[in-house]
């Protein structure tokens, strides 16, 4: 990976994760963390991937975001400085929950032996 995009996606990712923590964070919503952040080899868009780490609220957090995205790119326009400011699109980084179904099955076979 060039060394521009992936220094891009790193600063991108540690200012959003700034710009939640500072104007966004509601008490009401859930743990939010920014796992991973994508960016076109044009940096025209940036795909942000994000943990919730209540599973029952991650609709309506991801509901939020999307409704603030405009919001967010232009406060990480203020914060960064690069010729274009990508246009930011939210997903549900859903590792975890991979994760978990695969820990879930592991136990099943060892239960199963026993």
């Amino acid at each position: 990976m060039p060394y521009r995009i992936d220094k891009v996606e790193n600063l991108i990712k540690e200012e959003i994760s700034l710009i939640f923590l500072n104007k966004f964070n509601d008490p009401k919503d859930s743990l939010i963390t920014i796992t991973k952040v994508k960016v076109t080899p044009d940096l025209k868009l940036a795909k942000i991937y994000i943990s919730v780490f209540d599973k029952l609220k991650r609709d309506i957090v991801m509901e939020k975001i999307k409704a603030k995205a405009g919001i967010i790119r232009s406060e990480l326009a203020h914060r960064i400085r690069i010729k274009f400011t990508p246009e930011l699109n939210f997903y549900v980084d859903d590792t975890i929950d991979y994760v978990e179904k695969i820990e879930g099955l592991i136990k099943k076979i060892h239960k199963d032996d026993n």
